[in-house]
């Protein structure tokens, strides 16, 4: 449970848009997007996008893996990884917590900037985040049904 007195619970009362869990998915997609899949380069400057002064937080990183990544980046990030927790109910899930779309993944994130539990570059944009991909398209698995070969011996 968040301690009361946290900047994010404060948030979660002011935009009852979004569950906490969606934004506990944004900072550990953040970890994913560059532990997992590499995003992000090395640490450049102070004001980076998707960092915190909030050590206490379980789901931050130390100052020296902060690593910037990108409206797109993280987004992207965000779909695999949601596709690789949740499977088919990625998109159901992520509806449950209020996201309907990319543009929702920057409302959060921009709201945690906001609550300084983030930071940004001077060139990251709320717009960044819209339209990256569709969310009917990016959470559809395309899998077919296969029938057993009759010529096969029945395996147990």
């Amino acid at each position: 449970m968040v301690d009361p007195n946290h900047p994010l619970c404060e948030l979660l009362k002011r935009d009852k848009r979004y569950r906490f869990d969606a934004y506990v998915f944004v900072f550990e997609s953040l970890r994913y997007a560059q532990e997992k899949l590499g995003m992000g380069g090395e640490p450049e400057q102070a004001e980076e996008m998707f960092d915190s002064d909030d050590a206490d937080s379980s789901w931050q990183q130390s100052p020296e893996r902060q690593r910037h990544v990108t409206g797109q980046q993280l987004c992207e990030a965000m779909r695999i990884y949601a596709l690789d927790q949740y499977g088919y109910l990625a998109k159901s899930v992520l509806n449950h917590w209020g996201v309907q779309a990319t543009s929702d993944f920057g409302e959060i994130v921009f709201n945690l900037i906001d609550v300084q539990q983030m930071r940004k570059t001077p060139e990251d944009r709320r717009e960044d985040f819209n339209d990256v991909y569709d969310f009917d398209d990016a959470f559809q698995y395309s899998f077919q049904f296969t029938s057993a070969d009759s010529s096969e011996e029945p395996r147990l």
